[in-house]
Protein backbone atom coordinates (compact mmCIF):
# COMPACT_ATOMS: atom_id res chain seq x y z
CA UNK A 1 0.00 0.00 0.00
CA UNK A 2 2.82 2.12 0.91
CA UNK A 3 4.54 1.49 -2.53
CA UNK A 4 1.39 2.86 -4.39
CA UNK A 5 1.28 5.71 -2.53
CA UNK A 6 4.33 7.15 -2.87
CA UNK A 7 4.12 6.63 -6.36
CA UNK A 8 0.76 8.15 -6.61
CA UNK A 9 2.46 11.72 -5.70
CA UNK A 10 5.53 11.31 -7.68
CA UNK A 11 4.58 11.05 -11.04
CA UNK A 12 5.45 14.34 -12.56
CA UNK A 13 7.33 14.71 -15.13
CA UNK A 14 10.51 17.06 -14.78
CA UNK A 15 9.69 20.78 -16.36
CA UNK A 16 13.44 20.62 -17.82
CA UNK A 17 13.11 16.95 -19.65
CA UNK A 18 9.63 17.94 -20.94
CA UNK A 19 7.82 21.35 -19.75
CA UNK A 20 4.31 20.76 -22.23
CA UNK A 21 4.40 17.16 -20.35
CA UNK A 22 5.32 18.74 -16.50
CA UNK A 23 1.96 20.92 -17.47
CA UNK A 24 -0.27 18.33 -18.13
CA UNK A 25 0.84 16.35 -15.52
CA UNK A 26 0.29 19.13 -12.44
CA UNK A 27 -3.42 20.30 -14.63
CA UNK A 28 -4.52 16.43 -13.58
CA UNK A 29 -2.44 15.14 -10.75
CA UNK A 30 -3.71 18.30 -8.48
CA UNK A 31 -6.69 16.89 -9.40
CA UNK A 32 -7.81 20.28 -11.55
CA UNK A 33 -8.88 19.02 -14.41
CA UNK A 34 -9.63 15.64 -16.75
CA UNK A 35 -10.29 14.95 -20.38
CA UNK A 36 -13.28 14.42 -21.50
CA UNK A 37 -14.94 12.52 -24.65
CA UNK A 38 -14.71 14.94 -27.12
CA UNK A 39 -11.48 15.50 -28.46
CA UNK A 40 -10.29 18.88 -27.14
CA UNK A 41 -12.71 19.87 -24.39
CA UNK A 42 -12.27 19.09 -20.61
CA UNK A 43 -13.78 18.35 -17.69
CA UNK A 44 -12.88 21.15 -14.43
CA UNK A 45 -12.72 18.83 -11.13
CA UNK A 46 -13.95 20.97 -7.79
CA UNK A 47 -10.34 21.74 -7.22
CA UNK A 48 -9.61 23.47 -10.78
CA UNK A 49 -13.32 24.81 -10.29
CA UNK A 50 -12.92 26.25 -6.84
CA UNK A 51 -9.52 28.31 -8.45
CA UNK A 52 -11.98 29.57 -11.19
CA UNK A 53 -14.69 30.60 -8.32
CA UNK A 54 -11.93 32.81 -6.09
CA UNK A 55 -10.84 34.08 -9.62
CA UNK A 56 -14.30 35.08 -10.34
CA UNK A 57 -15.54 36.41 -7.37
CA UNK A 58 -13.03 39.17 -7.22
CA UNK A 59 -12.82 39.93 -11.29
CA UNK A 60 -16.92 40.14 -10.86
CA UNK A 61 -16.54 42.59 -7.56
CA UNK A 62 -14.40 45.09 -9.68
CA UNK A 63 -16.68 44.75 -12.54
CA UNK A 64 -19.78 46.15 -10.57
CA UNK A 65 -17.51 48.16 -8.67
CA UNK A 66 -16.65 50.23 -12.38
CA UNK A 67 -20.79 50.31 -12.64
CA UNK A 68 -21.10 47.16 -14.59
CA UNK A 69 -24.03 44.87 -14.52
CA UNK A 70 -24.42 40.91 -15.04
CA UNK A 71 -26.63 39.80 -18.09
CA UNK A 72 -26.69 36.98 -20.03
CA UNK A 73 -27.23 36.51 -23.49
CA UNK A 74 -27.99 32.91 -25.62
CA UNK A 75 -25.67 30.42 -26.64
CA UNK A 76 -26.51 30.19 -30.51
CA UNK A 77 -26.05 32.95 -32.97
CA UNK A 78 -27.92 32.49 -35.99
CA UNK A 79 -25.69 32.89 -39.62
CA UNK A 80 -26.95 35.67 -40.92
CA UNK A 81 -26.28 37.73 -37.85
CA UNK A 82 -23.24 36.91 -37.44
CA UNK A 83 -22.42 37.52 -41.10
CA UNK A 84 -23.21 41.60 -40.53
CA UNK A 85 -20.05 42.51 -39.25
CA UNK A 86 -17.29 41.09 -42.30
CA UNK A 87 -14.12 41.90 -40.59
CA UNK A 88 -15.72 40.05 -37.20
CA UNK A 89 -16.97 36.92 -39.19
CA UNK A 90 -13.33 36.56 -41.49
CA UNK A 91 -11.69 36.30 -38.19
CA UNK A 92 -13.36 33.85 -36.49
CA UNK A 93 -14.58 31.66 -39.55
CA UNK A 94 -11.92 28.77 -39.04
CA UNK A 95 -12.94 28.57 -35.52
CA UNK A 96 -16.56 28.28 -35.24
CA UNK A 97 -19.12 24.92 -34.32
CA UNK A 98 -22.07 24.65 -36.39
CA UNK A 99 -25.84 23.44 -35.29
CA UNK A 100 -27.28 22.05 -38.73
CA UNK A 101 -29.91 20.06 -37.25
CA UNK A 102 -32.36 20.29 -34.39
CA UNK A 103 -33.62 16.82 -33.61
CA UNK A 104 -33.87 15.16 -37.31
CA UNK A 105 -35.16 18.22 -38.82
CA UNK A 106 -32.18 20.19 -40.47
CA UNK A 107 -32.53 23.92 -39.85
CA UNK A 108 -33.66 26.31 -42.16
CA UNK A 109 -30.67 28.25 -41.32
CA UNK A 110 -27.32 27.39 -39.37
CA UNK A 111 -26.51 28.50 -35.54
CA UNK A 112 -23.04 29.19 -34.55
CA UNK A 113 -22.15 28.06 -30.79
CA UNK A 114 -20.97 31.47 -30.10
CA UNK A 115 -17.23 31.73 -30.21
CA UNK A 116 -18.04 35.26 -28.79
CA UNK A 117 -20.99 37.86 -28.44
CA UNK A 118 -20.54 41.06 -29.90
CA UNK A 119 -23.47 40.54 -32.16
CA UNK A 120 -25.84 39.06 -30.27
CA UNK A 121 -25.01 42.57 -27.74
CA UNK A 122 -25.47 44.07 -30.70
CA UNK A 123 -28.81 43.12 -31.75
CA UNK A 124 -29.75 43.58 -28.63
CA UNK A 125 -28.04 47.06 -28.30
CA UNK A 126 -30.05 48.13 -30.95
CA UNK A 127 -33.28 47.03 -29.84
CA UNK A 128 -32.59 48.77 -26.44
CA UNK A 129 -30.69 52.38 -26.75
CA UNK A 130 -32.57 55.31 -28.64
CA UNK A 131 -31.53 58.53 -26.78
CA UNK A 132 -28.84 60.07 -25.11
CA UNK A 133 -30.08 58.84 -21.88
CA UNK A 134 -29.70 55.35 -22.69
CA UNK A 135 -25.63 55.57 -22.17
CA UNK A 136 -23.89 54.13 -21.52
CA UNK A 137 -24.89 50.72 -21.40
CA UNK A 138 -22.13 48.76 -19.23
CA UNK A 139 -23.00 44.90 -19.39
CA UNK A 140 -21.14 41.73 -18.79
CA UNK A 141 -21.58 37.97 -19.54
CA UNK A 142 -20.01 35.40 -17.37
CA UNK A 143 -20.89 31.94 -19.42
CA UNK A 144 -19.05 30.00 -22.02
CA UNK A 145 -17.71 29.94 -25.61
CA UNK A 146 -17.03 27.14 -28.37
CA UNK A 147 -13.90 27.50 -30.87
CA UNK A 148 -12.98 25.25 -32.91
CA UNK A 149 -9.00 25.03 -31.87
CA UNK A 150 -6.63 22.76 -34.23
CA UNK A 151 -4.22 21.94 -31.14
CA UNK A 152 -5.80 21.89 -27.82
CA UNK A 153 -4.24 21.79 -23.50
CA UNK A 154 -6.15 21.75 -21.00
CA UNK A 155 -6.84 25.31 -19.65
CA UNK A 156 -4.68 27.24 -22.56
CA UNK A 157 -6.73 26.00 -25.84
CA UNK A 158 -9.63 24.17 -25.23
CA UNK A 159 -13.04 24.02 -27.70
CA UNK A 160 -14.68 25.08 -24.82
CA UNK A 161 -13.57 27.53 -22.30
CA UNK A 162 -15.32 29.71 -19.06
CA UNK A 163 -14.61 33.64 -19.38
CA UNK A 164 -16.74 36.62 -19.22
CA UNK A 165 -17.28 39.57 -21.82
CA UNK A 166 -18.05 42.70 -21.03
CA UNK A 167 -19.66 44.55 -24.02
CA UNK A 168 -20.43 48.53 -23.57
CA UNK A 169 -22.07 51.14 -25.38
CA UNK A 170 -20.65 54.58 -25.22
CA UNK A 171 -22.12 58.36 -26.45
CA UNK A 172 -17.96 59.60 -27.72
CA UNK A 173 -15.04 57.36 -29.18
CA UNK A 174 -13.00 59.23 -26.35
CA UNK A 175 -15.66 57.56 -23.87
CA UNK A 176 -14.76 54.77 -25.00
CA UNK A 177 -11.58 54.38 -25.41
CA UNK A 178 -11.13 55.18 -21.42
CA UNK A 179 -13.33 52.27 -20.70
CA UNK A 180 -10.91 49.81 -22.54
CA UNK A 181 -8.14 51.09 -20.91
CA UNK A 182 -10.02 51.51 -17.65
CA UNK A 183 -10.74 47.76 -17.86
CA UNK A 184 -7.51 46.49 -19.00
CA UNK A 185 -6.67 47.87 -15.54
CA UNK A 186 -8.92 45.83 -13.71
CA UNK A 187 -7.30 42.96 -15.03
CA UNK A 188 -3.78 44.24 -14.91
CA UNK A 189 -5.11 44.54 -10.52
CA UNK A 190 -6.86 40.85 -10.37
CA UNK A 191 -3.57 39.06 -12.02
CA UNK A 192 -0.81 41.30 -10.53
CA UNK A 193 -2.51 41.42 -6.87
CA UNK A 194 -4.51 38.19 -6.67
CA UNK A 195 -2.93 35.71 -9.11
CA UNK A 196 0.63 37.12 -8.22
CA UNK A 197 1.18 37.20 -11.54
CA UNK A 198 3.23 40.14 -13.69
CA UNK A 199 1.86 41.48 -17.13
CA UNK A 200 3.20 44.00 -19.37
CA UNK A 201 0.48 46.20 -20.56
CA UNK A 202 0.00 47.46 -23.99
CA UNK A 203 -1.38 47.89 -27.43
CA UNK A 204 -1.62 45.17 -30.39
CA UNK A 205 -0.18 45.48 -33.25
CA UNK A 206 -2.91 45.56 -36.62
CA UNK A 207 -2.24 42.36 -37.41
CA UNK A 208 -3.13 41.09 -33.47
CA UNK A 209 -6.19 42.71 -33.04
CA UNK A 210 -9.25 41.30 -31.93
CA UNK A 211 -11.20 41.04 -35.46
CA UNK A 212 -13.50 44.13 -36.01
CA UNK A 213 -11.63 46.42 -33.82
CA UNK A 214 -10.34 50.05 -33.80
CA UNK A 215 -7.43 48.87 -31.28
CA UNK A 216 -7.23 46.11 -28.85
CA UNK A 217 -5.02 46.33 -25.13
CA UNK A 218 -3.23 43.99 -24.02
CA UNK A 219 -1.78 42.33 -20.77
CA UNK A 220 1.02 40.23 -21.29
CA UNK A 221 2.56 37.30 -18.60
CA UNK A 222 5.77 34.76 -19.49
CA UNK A 223 5.37 31.39 -18.63
CA UNK A 224 8.90 29.38 -16.40
CA UNK A 225 9.58 28.25 -20.46
CA UNK A 226 10.42 31.63 -21.30
CA UNK A 227 6.75 31.58 -23.49
CA UNK A 228 4.10 34.52 -23.14
CA UNK A 229 0.63 34.41 -22.72
CA UNK A 230 -1.97 36.85 -23.30
CA UNK A 231 -4.12 36.83 -19.92
CA UNK A 232 -6.60 39.46 -20.66
CA UNK A 233 -7.50 41.75 -23.55
CA UNK A 234 -9.72 44.76 -23.83
CA UNK A 235 -11.05 46.07 -27.33
CA UNK A 236 -12.25 49.33 -28.25
CA UNK A 237 -14.54 48.98 -31.05
CA UNK A 238 -15.06 51.90 -32.44
CA UNK A 239 -18.43 52.55 -34.65
CA UNK A 240 -18.34 49.72 -36.62
CA UNK A 241 -20.21 47.30 -34.76
CA UNK A 242 -23.17 50.06 -34.40
CA UNK A 243 -23.12 50.79 -38.51
CA UNK A 244 -23.45 47.18 -39.14
CA UNK A 245 -26.24 46.80 -36.97
CA UNK A 246 -28.26 50.27 -36.93
CA UNK A 247 -27.30 50.77 -32.96
CA UNK A 248 -28.26 54.80 -32.91
CA UNK A 249 -29.42 57.12 -30.20
CA UNK A 250 -30.97 60.58 -30.18
CA UNK A 251 -28.61 62.91 -28.94
CA UNK A 252 -28.55 66.35 -26.79
CA UNK A 253 -29.71 68.14 -30.09
CA UNK A 254 -31.86 65.62 -31.46
CA UNK A 255 -29.41 63.78 -34.27
CA UNK A 256 -29.44 60.61 -34.65
CA UNK A 257 -25.32 59.19 -33.80
CA UNK A 258 -23.97 55.56 -33.35
CA UNK A 259 -22.69 54.91 -30.03
CA UNK A 260 -19.05 54.06 -29.69
CA UNK A 261 -17.93 49.87 -27.90
CA UNK A 262 -15.83 48.15 -26.34
CA UNK A 263 -15.66 44.85 -25.66
CA UNK A 264 -13.25 42.64 -23.20
CA UNK A 265 -12.48 39.27 -21.52
CA UNK A 266 -10.25 37.09 -19.55
CA UNK A 267 -10.96 33.16 -19.49
CA UNK A 268 -10.05 30.02 -17.66
CA UNK A 269 -7.15 30.15 -19.18
CA UNK A 270 -5.33 32.25 -15.77
CA UNK A 271 -5.59 28.81 -14.60
CA UNK A 272 -2.79 27.47 -17.15
CA UNK A 273 -1.18 30.92 -16.14
CA UNK A 274 -1.03 30.10 -12.50
CA UNK A 275 0.48 26.53 -13.29
CA UNK A 276 3.08 28.15 -15.32
CA UNK A 277 4.30 30.53 -13.96
CA UNK A 278 4.41 29.57 -9.59
CA UNK A 279 4.87 25.69 -10.07
CA UNK A 280 7.15 23.80 -9.77
CA UNK A 281 8.20 20.02 -9.88
CA UNK A 282 6.55 18.57 -6.91
CA UNK A 283 3.01 20.37 -8.39
CA UNK A 284 1.12 23.47 -8.11
CA UNK A 285 2.48 26.31 -5.83
CA UNK A 286 -0.97 29.16 -5.43
CA UNK A 287 -0.92 32.37 -4.21
CA UNK A 288 -2.69 32.06 -0.72
CA UNK A 289 -5.89 35.02 -1.86
CA UNK A 290 -6.88 32.42 -4.75
CA UNK A 291 -6.30 29.37 -2.90
CA UNK A 292 -9.11 27.46 -2.18
CA UNK A 293 -7.23 25.99 1.12
CA UNK A 294 -5.00 28.38 2.35
CA UNK A 295 -4.06 26.43 5.48
CA UNK A 296 -4.26 22.52 5.36
CA UNK A 297 -4.07 21.18 9.35
CA UNK A 298 -2.28 17.79 9.12
CA UNK A 299 -2.34 15.41 12.21
CA UNK A 300 1.25 13.57 13.21
CA UNK A 301 0.72 10.12 14.83
CA UNK A 302 -3.51 11.16 14.96
CA UNK A 303 -4.37 7.38 16.28
CA UNK A 304 -2.74 8.83 19.87
CA UNK A 305 -5.10 10.27 22.30
CA UNK A 306 -5.88 13.71 21.55
CA UNK A 307 -4.45 14.76 18.48
CA UNK A 308 -7.11 14.53 16.20
CA UNK A 309 -9.25 16.92 18.59
CA UNK A 310 -6.52 19.21 18.86
CA UNK A 311 -6.15 19.11 15.36
CA UNK A 312 -10.16 20.00 14.60
CA UNK A 313 -9.48 22.45 17.17
CA UNK A 314 -6.68 24.25 15.19
CA UNK A 315 -8.55 24.08 11.95
CA UNK A 316 -11.64 25.78 13.41
CA UNK A 317 -9.57 28.62 15.04
CA UNK A 318 -8.07 29.23 11.98
CA UNK A 319 -11.44 29.32 9.57
CA UNK A 320 -12.34 32.33 11.67
CA UNK A 321 -9.25 34.55 9.32
CA UNK A 322 -8.21 32.06 6.45
CA UNK A 323 -9.43 29.15 4.70
CA UNK A 324 -8.71 25.82 6.29
CA UNK A 325 -8.55 22.47 5.83
CA UNK A 326 -7.79 19.35 7.78
CA UNK A 327 -6.69 15.86 6.30
CA UNK A 328 -7.06 13.57 8.80
CA UNK A 329 -7.44 10.55 6.24
CA UNK A 330 -5.47 7.36 7.31
CA UNK A 331 -2.86 7.86 4.71
CA UNK A 332 0.88 8.57 5.82
CA UNK A 333 1.48 11.77 7.11
CA UNK A 334 4.55 11.48 4.18
CA UNK A 335 1.99 11.13 1.70
CA UNK A 336 -0.28 13.75 3.02
CA UNK A 337 2.62 16.72 2.17
CA UNK A 338 3.34 15.42 -1.00
CA UNK A 339 -0.35 15.35 -2.05
CA UNK A 340 -1.24 18.96 -0.30
CA UNK A 341 2.32 19.96 -2.11
CA UNK A 342 1.50 19.10 -5.61
CA UNK A 343 -2.00 20.93 -4.61
CA UNK A 344 -0.17 24.13 -4.05
CA UNK A 345 -1.68 24.38 -0.92
CA UNK A 346 0.37 27.75 0.46
CA UNK A 347 0.83 26.56 3.90
CA UNK A 348 0.61 23.35 6.35
CA UNK A 349 0.40 22.98 10.02
CA UNK A 350 1.67 19.97 11.53
CA UNK A 351 0.88 18.77 15.12
CA UNK A 352 1.44 15.92 17.25
CA UNK A 353 1.66 14.74 20.86
CA UNK A 354 5.42 16.30 21.38
CA UNK A 355 3.74 19.97 19.84
CA UNK A 356 1.04 19.36 21.90
CA UNK A 357 2.85 19.27 25.14
CA UNK A 358 5.22 22.06 23.91
CA UNK A 359 1.98 24.06 23.04
CA UNK A 360 3.62 24.53 19.47
CA UNK A 361 2.88 24.02 15.92
CA UNK A 362 4.60 23.48 12.51
CA UNK A 363 4.14 25.79 9.70
CA UNK A 364 5.54 24.13 6.63
CA UNK A 365 5.53 27.20 3.30
CA UNK A 366 4.68 25.89 0.11
CA UNK A 367 6.79 28.62 -1.76
CA UNK A 368 10.15 28.17 0.12
CA UNK A 369 9.67 24.91 1.94
CA UNK A 370 10.81 26.89 5.66
CA UNK A 371 9.31 25.26 8.56
CA UNK A 372 8.77 27.54 11.53
CA UNK A 373 7.51 26.62 14.95
CA UNK A 374 5.03 28.78 15.84
CA UNK A 375 3.43 28.34 19.34
CA UNK A 376 -0.60 27.64 19.42
CA UNK A 377 -1.07 30.97 21.02
CA UNK A 378 0.27 32.75 18.09
CA UNK A 379 -1.38 31.19 15.94
CA UNK A 380 -4.47 33.28 15.01
CA UNK A 381 -1.58 36.77 14.11
CA UNK A 382 1.19 34.94 12.52
CA UNK A 383 -0.60 32.55 9.87
CA UNK A 384 -2.10 35.67 7.80
CA UNK A 385 1.30 37.74 8.13
CA UNK A 386 2.90 34.40 6.88
CA UNK A 387 -0.08 34.13 4.42
CA UNK A 388 0.82 38.22 3.19
CA UNK A 389 4.13 37.46 2.50
CA UNK A 390 3.71 34.27 0.67
CA UNK A 391 1.56 36.32 -1.59
CA UNK A 392 3.81 39.09 -2.24
CA UNK A 393 6.80 37.05 -2.44
CA UNK A 394 5.24 34.64 -5.13
CA UNK A 395 4.90 38.16 -7.48
CA UNK A 396 8.56 39.15 -6.33
CA UNK A 397 9.90 36.07 -7.91
CA UNK A 398 7.92 36.15 -10.82
CA UNK A 399 9.04 39.42 -11.80
CA UNK A 400 12.45 38.50 -10.68
CA UNK A 401 12.03 35.62 -13.68
CA UNK A 402 10.45 37.92 -16.08
CA UNK A 403 13.21 40.17 -15.64
CA UNK A 404 16.22 37.88 -15.70
CA UNK A 405 14.23 36.60 -19.85
CA UNK A 406 14.14 40.47 -21.14
CA UNK A 407 16.40 41.32 -23.55
CA UNK A 408 16.97 43.44 -25.91
CA UNK A 409 17.63 43.06 -29.45
CA UNK A 410 18.93 45.47 -32.00
CA UNK A 411 19.70 43.19 -35.25
CA UNK A 412 18.16 39.70 -36.74
CA UNK A 413 21.21 38.06 -35.53
CA UNK A 414 20.99 39.33 -32.08
CA UNK A 415 17.24 38.67 -31.95
CA UNK A 416 17.55 34.58 -33.21
CA UNK A 417 21.00 34.52 -30.86
CA UNK A 418 18.81 35.68 -27.62
CA UNK A 419 15.70 33.53 -28.56
CA UNK A 420 17.75 30.52 -28.83
CA UNK A 421 20.17 31.07 -25.75
CA UNK A 422 17.51 32.65 -23.62
CA UNK A 423 14.00 32.49 -24.35
CA UNK A 424 11.50 35.24 -23.38
CA UNK A 425 10.11 38.62 -24.09
CA UNK A 426 12.83 40.48 -26.43
CA UNK A 427 12.80 44.26 -26.60
CA UNK A 428 13.19 45.29 -30.40
CA UNK A 429 12.34 48.35 -32.61
CA UNK A 430 9.77 48.01 -34.94
CA UNK A 431 9.05 50.25 -38.25
CA UNK A 432 5.24 49.58 -38.38
CA UNK A 433 5.04 47.46 -41.59
CA UNK A 434 3.35 44.04 -41.83
CA UNK A 435 6.02 42.77 -43.94
CA UNK A 436 8.30 42.58 -41.15
CA UNK A 437 6.26 41.76 -38.46
CA UNK A 438 5.04 38.98 -41.00
CA UNK A 439 8.86 38.15 -41.34
CA UNK A 440 9.82 38.11 -37.52
CA UNK A 441 7.68 35.35 -37.65
CA UNK A 442 8.45 33.36 -40.34
CA UNK A 443 11.84 33.39 -39.14
CA UNK A 444 11.89 32.83 -35.54
CA UNK A 445 8.27 31.82 -34.34
CA UNK A 446 8.25 34.82 -32.42
CA UNK A 447 4.92 37.27 -32.66
CA UNK A 448 4.69 41.01 -31.53
CA UNK A 449 3.00 40.56 -27.92
CA UNK A 450 2.79 44.46 -27.67
CA UNK A 451 3.26 47.88 -28.03
CA UNK A 452 3.84 49.23 -24.64
CA UNK A 453 2.30 52.09 -22.90
CA UNK A 454 5.83 53.44 -21.97
CA UNK A 455 8.07 53.48 -24.62
CA UNK A 456 11.67 53.00 -24.73
CA UNK A 457 14.24 53.87 -27.81
CA UNK A 458 16.64 51.44 -27.48
CA UNK A 459 17.50 52.15 -31.23
CA UNK A 460 16.10 54.49 -34.31
CA UNK A 461 15.94 51.86 -37.00
CA UNK A 462 13.91 48.35 -37.60
CA UNK A 463 14.89 45.42 -35.94
CA UNK A 464 14.01 43.64 -39.47
CA UNK A 465 14.71 46.00 -42.48
CA UNK A 466 16.72 48.19 -40.84
CA UNK A 467 14.26 51.30 -42.16
CA UNK A 468 13.40 53.92 -39.65
CA UNK A 469 11.83 52.19 -36.36
CA UNK A 470 8.23 53.66 -34.53
CA UNK A 471 7.63 51.30 -31.94
CA UNK A 472 8.93 49.69 -29.40
CA UNK A 473 8.09 46.33 -29.13
CA UNK A 474 7.69 42.88 -26.61
CA UNK A 475 8.04 39.69 -28.94
CA UNK A 476 7.83 36.41 -27.96
CA UNK A 477 7.09 32.99 -28.95
CA UNK A 478 3.95 32.95 -26.95
CA UNK A 479 0.73 29.74 -25.92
Amino acid sequence: MMRKEKKLVEEITAMEDDFAQWYTDVARKADLVDYASVRGSMIIRPYGYAIWEHIQKELDRQIKDTGHENVYLPLFIPESLLQKEKDHIEGFAPEVAWVTHGGEEKLAERLCVRPTSEVLFCEHYANIIHSYRDLPKLYNQWGNVVRWEKTTRPFLRSLEFLWQEGHTCHATDEEAGEETRRMLEVYADVCEEYLAVPVLRGRKTDKEKFAGAKFTLTIESLMHDGKALQTGTSHHLGSGFAEAFGIQYTDKKGKLQHVHQTSWGITTRLIGALIMVHGDNRGLVLPPKIAPVQVMVIPIAQHKEGVLDKAYELKDQLNKTVRAGIDASDKSPGWKFSEHEMKGVPLRIEIGPKDIEKNQAVAVRRDTGEKIFLSLDELKTRIPLLLEEIQKGLLQKAKAHREEKTNIALSMDEFKAVLESNPGFIKAMWCGDRECEDQIKEETGATSRCMPFEQEVISKTCVCCGQEAEELVYWAKAY
